[in-house]
């Protein structure tokens, strides 16, 4: 059975996927950017939890992190547009179908990057903050 970590892991990537672009979950960058774009989401780290006693809980503000990345002749519009529609997709729906108490994304910072014989990617890491709670660290 899935932990409660994977379960709010799985239901924000597949949030992502809804999306015109190209979603991945912990792959590397492709050789080629798809003309929509691509989000890899990156799992993060749980960090250090909140524990109450009675009853036992562990209460995690999980840091996730989204990859977005654009290239092409537009993509300062496109970049716009994607973060945007990762922003429309986690306001939605705060808690994923019930998996987390409360998501919330945090600002970009877009850095343009040079390719050699192509045109320059637009790429950013969107942190995402997954708020939920466990009877088991492990679970």
């Amino acid at each position: 059975m899935p932990t409660t970590r994977e379960n709010t892991i799985t239901a924000l990537h597949a949030r992502l996927s809804a999306l015109p672009a190209t979603t991945l979950r912990g792959e590397v960058l492709p050789e080629r950017v798809p003309a929509a774009g691509l989000l890899i989401l990156r799992d993060g780290e749980p960090g250090e939890p909140e524990v109450t006693l009675s009853p036992l809980a562990y209460h995690y503000q999980h840091r996730a992190e989204i990859e977005a990345v654009v290239q092409g002749a537009n993509r300062d519009a496109a970049f716009d547009m994607l973060c945007a529609s990762v922003g429309a997709t986690i306001a939605a729906d705060r808690t994923l179908g019930g998996r987390c108490d409360w998501i919330e994304a945090e600002a970009p910072r877009p850095v343009d990057l040079p390719v050699e014989g192509a045109a320059s990617l637009k790429a950013a890491v969107i942190p995402v903050v997954l708020h939920y709670s466990t009877a088991d660290p492990l679970g």
